[in-house]
């Protein structure tokens, strides 16, 4: 029972419980030996954890004929018929039942195998692990260099496995900003120019100096804790986990720790406790007092747009660049090793990474950071680009030099669960409730439930 709890949790365990050899044929051949990738499924079952790719998909992917009365049935113009399969991030569901499903893959029936799965860049690399095997390298789907040679470097690398081997593509670039409401800005700073708040904010001391005067105006900095946290553990010196054993917390996540406090003690943050709720939503609305948030470009369309639709703040807001870069999330499609629509996978990724026409219309629509370098470049130097939420501002313009600069060296397939696990477990002592202490002691205790198979390394604290 314990094995099929652990498979259950993560792939990325496989390794470590010596169970390839049992499943692949000496280790090489990984989870889905001997599953091959064919064509002529009439079900397409692709994984996800929200609906805003399916939201995207549907409204965009040229082989769309219809959708189903609910919109959970995509109809391609050839019959083939999209399943979407819709599972929470929050507390690893929705990478528990992926896995759940890619370990049934080699003996699934045909139109009940993971034919494409979608990963963030939080835990991308346990996927792309060739010995897992569980992805295709887009080589053998047929796409080469020349087809994906404008994408950014970054979201490449991303999905790179140490074979060199290349098994996913994204649509979108994920680079940090600060996203500011005009009306505040013109209250406490007498403009909301892009320019001169961006010099208000440039560094941590600007920020706070800013702060300050946003606290005597009667406005709160920033919503709560979990909205720098990302900034600080973007920032990091090594990856949460090393030689596969001991979890170490770095200096920076700590520094968090300590600032986040002093801004509840102040008064700068409103302390709310973490994000995707009522109260933070409620921080976006028409009559919230909060000044800024820090979001990627997607965050507009996903994340401010729904709460001010219709409001007298629907363009009350401009960005300028964060006090300190970071990056936010990035979706990644991935082919399934035994899918039976290799051809219908190969298209989409393709037409939704890569076709540039699809990524100026995902740009232009959706608010979005598409994948096309030289494109977002141009799109950075028009003076015709901008998008209603933002008054018309050139959003581009903030992200393309940080976008060309992202580094995922330090990311692992390990830092959603501890980035997640960090922020709970310390939440009672933000509130006051327990010591520093009980919470770095709650944070170990969590973390080894969550990863079962690092218990022997520890956890080290700066």
């Amino acid at each position: 029972m314990r094995k099929k709890r652990i498979l259950g949790l993560a792939l990325a365990s496989v390794t470590a419980l010596g169970l390839l050899s049992g499943c692949g044929g000496g280790g090489s051949g990984g989870l889905l030996s001997g599953t091959q990738a064919s064509d002529g499924g009439k079900v397409l079952n692709i994984y996800v954890w929200n609906e805003e790719f399916q939201g995207k998909f549907n409204e965009n992917y040229p082989e769309v004929e219809r959708l189903s009365n609910d919109k959970s049935v995509a109809y391609l113009k050839d019959g083939t018929e999209v399943h979407w399969i819709v599972n929470p991030t929050q507390d690893g569901v929705y990478q528990q039942k992926l896995d759940e499903a890619l370990l049934k893959q080699g003996r699934a029936a045909a139109d009940e195998r993971v034919d494409m799965f979608l990963v963030e860049a939080d835990y991308a690399l346990k996927y792309v692990d060739p010995e897992v095997n569980v992805a295709l390298p887009i080589s053998q789907l047929g796409i080469t260099d020349a087809d994906i040679a404008n994408q950014y470097r970054y979201t490449l690398e991303a999905m790179t496995g140490s074979d060199g081997e290349i098994r996913g593509l994204s649509y979108q670039a994920t680079p940090g900003m600060l996203v500011y409401r005009r009306s505040i800005a013109q209250a406490v700073l007498g403009t909301d120019d892009p320019e001169v708040v961006g010099a208000a904010v440039a560094d941590w001391d600007k920020f706070y100096e800013t702060a300050g005067q946003m606290k005597e105006a009667g406005y709160y900095m920033y919503s709560g804790r979990a909205d720098t946290a990302r900034v600080y553990s973007n920032n990091v010196s090594a990856p949460w986990v090393k030689n596969d054993k001991t979890v170490v917390v770095d200096p920076n996540m700590m520094n968090w720790v300590e600032r986040s406090m002093e801004d509840i003690a102040s008064g700068v943050s409103h302390n709310v406790p973490g994000q995707w709720n009522d109260e933070w939503n409620k921080d976006m609305g028409p009559d919230s007092k909060v000044f800024c948030f820090f979001l990627p470009a997607w965050g507009l369309d996903v994340c401010i747009a729904p709460n001010v639709k219709d409001t007298a703040a629907a363009q009350d807001w401009a960005v300028c660049p964060s006090p300190q870069s970071f990056f936010w999330g990035g979706t990644w499609l991935v082919a399934a090793n035994g899918t039976d629509n290799a051809s219908q996978v190969r298209d989409i990724m393709l037409t939704m990474t890569a076709d540039r026409e699809l990524l100026r219309t995902l740009a232009l629509n959706y608010g979005e950071m598409s994948n096309d370098q030289p494109l977002m470049e141009e799109l950075a130097q028009s003076p015709d680009f901008g998008i209603d939420l933002l008054g018309g501002q050139n959003y581009i313009g903030v992200l393309s030099d940080v976008a060309a600069t992202v580094d995922l060296s330090n990311i692992s397939s390990y830092d959603q669960g501890c980035v997640e696990e960090f922020q709970n477990t310390f939440g009672d002592y933000f509130n006051g409730k327990i010591s520093l202490d009980k919470a770095k002691a709650n944070f170990e205790m969590s973390i080894t439930e969550r990863y079962p198979w690092l218990v022997g390394g520890g956890v080290e604290w700066p």
